[in-house]
């Protein structure tokens, strides 16, 4: 075997070296995935095989950079030559190259999110449908599901059930919704990110000619997280495979959480039938977390039926137990959570950037995030708006979007009028409405502007001419410009900068700042010769690097890219799914209540098993310490509701958690799960005594100095007492003199930053 595994442990090991075949291997949390991964395609390098025939598919980005990075450090350059990257990413760089085929010319756009959601409300608006009965986002997710299982506009409109189904939810008209929509799309020489697959499946079925060139080219082919796979990924995967076999897939069953947004689950169990002589191995040593944190993981998802079964387990120490926090409502919730952090910042020596609070819906960050702000804990909410979902990004963006393909109505609408240019609203509805009736984009309307006689100004049709003429001037640089020199231009010459120089808002020196930070990774893009196959086709070296490969680039970023705070000293503030792939010292669970996680949208087993695997996915993101938190009473739709304590958390086995250990808020008993109650519960002889024993320490007490300390004699470790809000215990002291804080934990009070000079704390002598 080669000297190259021989770093791995042996599952890894044995995992890397087989190559030939259908291979599958389920590896649990923190068990050295993309380690295993790396090294299998550095092992297949080694053995001959040409990176330009080596296939791997990622969920992000980011995850492709830091395996591509490792790979070259372990066989050289020539790792820059595999074709590795995300699914949309991946075929993306496929379709451009057979656009042709399929209708689109190779500089294509590619929708997001917040593109397709726009030019959506415009069809709404224009079939004179309920806005708030067909709200984008809701449309949207009924035809991004359609399209993962490769359901085309046609026979969604053809199919009674799909009809009736929507017919039902009160939007019959979703159907013609996505027909205008896909029409649309094929106007604006575009397609969303659901097309990047869909419009594959197409290629590869209706194209045999092509199936098979790619067939031959993808002669191994990985598939990372293929839990997370849907239905189109699936099927790509399977005809790109069936010629050589040669497929290797990765994941964890315990770890699928999507099935919201499409991915199916069956996918990795019947990996077996679709590959009846596969070869399994399973990747069970985890590497992150303690002892205490794996078993009670193990805990939580044994209680699944569907699995895939294995036995994670740490060789790392037993670490604490992990913690709940029994809160009053909300409120109580986090500030507990927050005191709790600074407990753990100080005596531990931790950053707030190795914190994590995890929550099952947004709704609960609220709470939370007004107690960081009281506690002046510095926080993010992580993933929330991202660099190059920035306003002042996006318009830049979509000028350079619409440098390569004017006929992207959405990116037009956005900037034919900003910087204010005299094309007014009226105005664009009279050519939008020209450009429907007439079957053709906004850009062929303005191109054309005199030939469709429509009632508008002189001025307007001025001005519409002269931004035409910019944008064709432009365009006609694309192909012999370079990316940065070209942005560039077309940032001052937009007007944007000086639009953004003359505004009377303070937030503006921020938004220029960005845009030059846009313009930073434009030249970064153009001067990084580290690039594999987006540089080199079949070992043909590009030379200048154009603005349409940067798009290319930039437009299929994951939400996790890119994000200039990402590296800050904060606390991080996010849903668990967006915790997905990460890992933090000390993890908090936060609205660990029935109703609220397990969601109360759970109403089968199988949705109930997927909460459960989200629950797994939470406390295994953790390397030190777990602390879950419930409220009694929590606001719900403007009522405040009564709270029980999850049945996820009475799942672990008592052994691995630690009661609430505060006597404030004691509840009634039921409030905490069965499990507690029925194991390690003191009879009431023993209840009697260390109650007795508790007053009596009380009673007998350490001393207490009769006079205030000096500020200056105040250390962190020392017990001390304060008028209002009794004994407590220093934890941090910073400053000097006058100036001279501590931070002190009081008993069933909670964490308080005191002046000194102010304070007149007393020092228990015990």
């Amino acid at each position: 075997m080669s000297e190259l595994l021989d770093q791995l442990n042996e599952p890894q090991r044995e995992a890397a070296a087989c190559t030939e075949g259908p291979v599958m291997i389920i590896a649990g949390a923190g068990s050295g995935k993309t380690r295993t991964l790396t090294y299998r395609i550095a092992h297949l390098m080694e053995k001959g095989v040409d990176p330009f025939h080596i296939l791997a598919l990622t969920f992000t980005n980011k995850a492709a950079a830091e395996m591509k990075e490792r790979i070259i450090k372990l066989v050289g350059g020539e790792g820059r030559n595999l074709w590795m990257g995300t699914f949309h990413s991946i075929f993306a760089r496929v379709l451009r190259a057979e656009a042709a085929k399929l209708g689109y010319t190779s500089t294509f756009t590619i929708y997001d999110t917040d593109d397709s959601k726009a030019a959506l409300k415009q069809i709404v608006k224009h079939l004179n449908l309920d806005p708030k009965g067909y709200r984008p986002s809701y449309v949207l997710n009924r035809i991004s599901m359609a399209k993962s299982n490769l359901i085309s506009a046609k026979e969604y409109q053809e199919h009674p059930d799909i009809y009736q189904t929507d017919s039902d939810a009160k939007r019959p008209a979703i159907g013609q919704i996505y027909f205008m929509y896909d029409k649309h799309l094929r106007h604006s020489n575009a397609m969303d990110f659901d097309d990047l697959l869909f419009i594959r499946n197409i290629l590869l079925r209706d194209y045999p000619d092509v199936l098979l060139r790619y067939q031959q080219r993808f002669r191994y082919i990985m598939v990372d997280e293929y839990q997370d796979t849907n239905y189109a990924q699936y099927l790509i995967v399977k005809k790109l495979a069936v010629r050589n076999q040669n497929i290797c897939v990765v994941g964890d069953d315990a770890q699928s959480i999507y099935a919201f947004r499409g991915a199916n689950i069956q996918n990795i169990f019947n990996f077996k039938r679709d590959y009846p002589e596969m070869h399994l191995f399973k990747l069970e040593q985890n590497y992150r977390s303690t002892k205490n944190i794996v078993n009670a993981a193990n805990c939580i998802i044994d209680h699944n039926r569907d699995q895939i079964q294995k036995a994670l387990w740490s060789d790392n120490s037993d670490g604490n137990r992990i913690k709940l926090i029994r809160a009053m409502d909300e409120k109580d919730e986090g500030m507990r959570v927050a005191d709790s952090i600074q407990n753990f910042r100080l005596s531990d020596n931790a950053d707030y950037r190795d914190f994590a609070v995890l929550y099952r819906q947004n709704s609960l960050s609220r709470s939370i995030e007004d107690a960081m702000r009281k506690m002046n804990i510095p926080y993010k909410i992580y993933q929330g708006l991202s660099f190059y979902g920035r306003r002042e990004v996006k318009d830049v963006l979509a000028y350079l979007r619409l440098a390569i393909n004017p006929h992207d109505d959405e990116s037009l609408v956005r900037v034919i009028n900003y910087p204010a240019r005299g094309i007014g609203q009226t105005t664009m509805d009279r050519i939008r409405v020209a450009a429907a009736d007439n079957d053709v984009s906004i850009w062929t309307v303005l191109e054309n502007i005199h030939d469709f006689g429509l009632p508008i100004q002189s001025g307007a049709v001025q001005k519409i001419t002269e931004f035409v003429y910019m944008m064709k001037r432009f365009e006609s640089q694309v192909a012999t410009v370079d990316a940065f020199t070209l942005a560039k231009q077309i940032v001052y010459a937009s007007g944007i900068l000086k639009a953004l120089r003359e505004e009377d808002d303070p937030e503006s020196a921020e938004r220029i700042e960005n845009i030059d930070e846009l313009l930073n990774s434009v030249q970064e893009f153009v001067e990084d010769e580290e690039e594999g196959p987006e540089r080199m086709e079949d070992g043909a070296e590009k030379g200048l690097r154009t603005l349409d490969e940067f798009l290319q680039q930039v437009l299929l970023y994951t939400s996790e890219d890119k994000d200039k705070d990402k590296e800050a000293d904060k606390v991080s503030l996010m849903t668990i799914h967006a915790a997905k792939g990460l890992e933090f010292p000390y993890v908090y669970v936060v609205g660990m209540e029935e109703q609220v996680f397990p969601s109360f949208l759970a109403s089968s087993r199988a949705e109930l098993e997927e909460e459960r695997r989200l629950f797994y996915v939470a406390v295994t993101r953790a390397e030190k310490q777990v602390t879950l938190s419930y409220a009694q009473t929590r606001f719900n739709n403007g009522q405040r509701m009564g709270g029980e304590a999850s049945r996820f958390v009475e799942e672990i086995d008592p052994k691995f958690i630690e009661l609430p250990s505060t006597k404030r808020n004691r509840p009634e008993p039921g409030t905490l799960p069965r499990a507690f109650f029925n194991a390690g519960k003191p009879q009431p002889e023993a209840a009697i005594k260390k109650k007795a024993s508790t007053q009596s320490f009380v009673k007998r007490g350490p001393t207490v100095a009769n006079s205030p300390a000096e500020i200056n004699s105040i250390m962190p470790g020392m017990k001390v007492s304060h008028e209002k809000f009794g004994v407590g215990k220093v934890l941090g002291v910073e400053g000097a003199s006058d100036s001279r804080k501590a931070v002190v934990f009081f008993e069933g009070v909670g964490q308080k930053q005191l002046m000194l000079k102010f304070a007149k704390l007393s020092v228990i002598e015990e």
